[in-house]
């Protein structure tokens, strides 16, 4: 780096030492990677570790790669250990040997320990920097024991009260509770005594989600098998748990694979494999509907008319199953809906789905007649039962769309699928195929002797 550059390198970082962390990420995202390193490396070891633990970084592994390996070392020791571990799951694998092995021998084992839990797991996602307190302390030594500690824990408001024999769980408390409580009193006898909130290591992360809100916690502990605590979730961990997660379903939803990096960041090549796979399978059963329409191709020659109507047929039996698929996908996230409910779910949406259907054929039925009668467009003599066609097809079209597309996400979850799998494209196309039976079906029986 030329003098020019280690000048504006070491100006920035001053400049940067007293602002709000969130400006500091916000000024490191606009400048090069490497200039960005050599600030960070400027700044004061825990300053830099707090900037680079901030989940608004823009690839953080790209800024360790430009250090030098020691400087690397000192702000990952420095960070929080669920977010140091986020970085380590992004580098290469031989500079996360090279740096894991001079980690101190604490955080080194606290790494690997993480390191070995699934990324979408209450493991993956804990931090091992929590507050716990032996049950028969008083709530006066509790609190020395927050102030010698809280630094280099990643929240001091919940504290884990153990058993002083085994070390198992007894009891959570809050930092308001203990500060409230007599300072003679033993934090054992801090609050109800009711059994905490806890999660296993392999606790998927949208079920640990799904707790901190319900029980309103600020952090959830983690549990190994024989009750010790091993770790803890916190509240901004879990949301960001749900922004990932969020983006992954609105990305299935899309009708591809969930990307694995941010959209400006993914190789063009990984970008494509992410989507062709999806777009072919897509594209194969879409040849579904040229075979239903290639099999009725008797009937079109005959009533050509009724190809005017497919697209308005196709797009709104795709529509209602899209509608469907939402909102049965996020109530199966929201936990709103189990997978023994599906004969609840279909009682309603299939008068939902008739209803639909009907208000849909009355503004068919409606907008042909309208165009008959005011001369905009003839549909022939026999218009009265075009309209009646396409007025009950939309009925019949629009209730498959709807029961379809809300039976797909708990067929898919029942044999062990992602329910967002079940994306609006693949529904649309399922009911593309089985909308062209239905239409000329309904056609075939009310036109008979007329136009077919």
């Amino acid at each position: 780096m030329s003098s020019k550059n280690e000048s504006d390198a070491a100006a920035l970082a001053s400049r940067l030492a007293n602002e709000h962390v969130a400006d500091v990420v916000e000024v490191l995202n606009g400048l090069d990677p490497g200039l960005a390193a050599d600030v960070l490396q400027r700044m004061p070891v825990r300053g830099a570790a707090h900037v680079l633990g901030q989940p608004g970084v823009d690839h953080p592994q790209r800024l360790i790669q430009r250090m030098p390996e020691e400087t690397a070392v000192a702000i990952l020791g420095a960070m929080s250990a669920d977010r140091r571990v986020d970085i380590f799951r992004r580098l290469p694998q031989p500079l996360r040997k090279r740096l894991a092995a001079k980690l101190d021998e604490p955080v080194r084992r606290s790494l690997l320990e993480l390191l070995s839990y699934p990324p979408s797991s209450a493991g993956g996602i804990m931090t091992t920097e929590f507050v716990s307190a032996a049950a028969d302390w008083t709530a006066s030594r509790t609190l020395e024991h927050v102030r010698s500690v809280g630094a280099g824990s990643e929240t001091i408001y919940a504290i884990y009260v153990v058993d002083p024999r085994t070390l198992q769980l007894s009891r959570a408390l809050s930092l308001r509770q203990l500060i409230l409580s007599h300072p003679q009193c033993r934090v054992a006898d801090i609050g109800p005594p009711r059994q905490p909130v806890t999660v296993s290591p392999l606790t998927d992360r949208e079920e640990v989600a799904r707790l901190i809100s319900k029980y309103d916690l600020l952090a959830v502990p983690v549990m190994d098998a024989t009750g010790r605590v091993i770790g803890i979730v916190t509240v901004d961990d879990v949301i960001d748990a749900i922004v990932q997660e969020d983006t992954e379903d609105a990305q299935k939803f899309g009708g591809m694979e969930a990307l694995d990096q941010p959209y400006m960041q993914i190789g063009f090549a990984a970008m494509i494999k992410k989507r062709a796979g999806w777009l072919c399978a897509l594209f194969l059963s879409e040849m579904l509907t040229a075979s239903a329409m290639q099999s009725f191709q008797s009937e079109l020659e005959r009533a050509v008319v009724l190809t005017l109507f497919i697209p308005l047929i196709m797009s709104s039996g795709g529509n209602s199953g899209s509608q469907a698929t939402s909102l049965i996908i996020r109530a199966l996230a929201l936990r709103e809906l189990r997978l023994q409910d599906w004969w609840r779910v279909a009682a309603r949406e299939l008068p939902a789905g008739i209803t639909l259907g009907a208000i849909l054929g009355l503004i068919g039925i409606a907008r042909i007649t309208l165009w008959q009668l005011a001369g905009f467009y003839d549909y022939g003599p026999h218009w009265r039962p075009i309209a009646l066609t396409v007025g009950l097809a939309l009925i019949g079209i629009v209730t498959f769309g709807s029961m379809s597309g809300s039976m797909l996400p708990l067929l898919l979850k029942r044999i062990g699928f992602d329910p967002a799998s079940a994306s609006a494209p693949f529904v649309a196309t399922l009911v593309d195929v089985s909308g062209l039976v239905i239409y000329f079906s309904i056609a075939y029986v009310i036109l008979k002797g007329t136009l077919l």
